[in-house]
């Protein structure tokens, strides 16, 4: 099951919030190699994990982070406004209704990554319709930036890749609408919600 944690919220998950600040350091730090900051040798937080970011949480059966992503209202400090600006050309896409979307990470041990993948998808399309979001903007390596680009929704980049940290990155916009949830339900067969029903509301 897929879950919106925030504020009040988060106690309630605060063990697979602690799973998932880990398994972001193994992925993004010791894998990728970002310099991003590391808390107690142990925890990737960085200054954007705060009061107001939603995460959504896939659990494993167990109980245990599978997959999350990191929500942002872009009314406030966000990672393409105050660190990557140069990324947008005609400017950061900003507003109420304008999400960023940031630290997509799977567990390092988790048995089906593309289901977690999947499943994190159709989730943030279902909070975005849930929760008023008529768009997400996102940036990432441009590796995966052209498996977003294709992934079939309404998709746009917001200028053209640079290089940072000697890997070429991109940011991107991507509308939400209905119609968006049923492609993505068409495509991958999903045809029922994932994100828990009592979560939808979380922002």
């Amino acid at each position: 099951m897929l879950h919106a944690v925030s504020g009040a919220g988060r106690a309630r998950f605060a063990e697979a919030l602690a799973q998932m600040h880990r398994d972001r350091k193994i992925v993004f730090v010791d894998r990728l190699g970002w310099d991003v900051p590391v808390v107690d040798g142990e925890y990737e937080i960085d200054q954007f994990d705060r009061e107001d970011a939603v995460y959504l949480l896939r659990l494993d059966e167990l109980g245990r982070h599978a997959g999350s992503l990191r929500l942002l209202p872009t009314s406030g400090p966000h990672l393409l406004a105050d660190v990557f600006p140069q990324l947008c050309e005609r400017g950061v896409p900003r507003g109420p209704h304008i999400w960023e979307i940031t630290r997509l990470c799977t567990a390092p041990d988790v048995g089906d990554p593309k289901s977690v993948r999947r499943d994190l998808m159709l989730g943030m399309v279902e909070f975005a319709l849930a929760n008023g979001v008529t768009r997400y903007t996102c940036m990432t390596h441009v590796p995966y930036l052209s498996g977003v680009l294709a992934a079939g929704w309404d998709c746009a980049p917001l200028g053209l890749p640079q290089l940072h940290g000697g890997v070429m990155i991109g940011a991107v916009s991507i509308e939400m609408t209905p119609e968006t949830l049923a492609f993505l339900r068409a495509k991958t067969g999903i045809t029922t919600p994932v994100l828990n029903t009592e979560a939808r509301h979380a922002a």
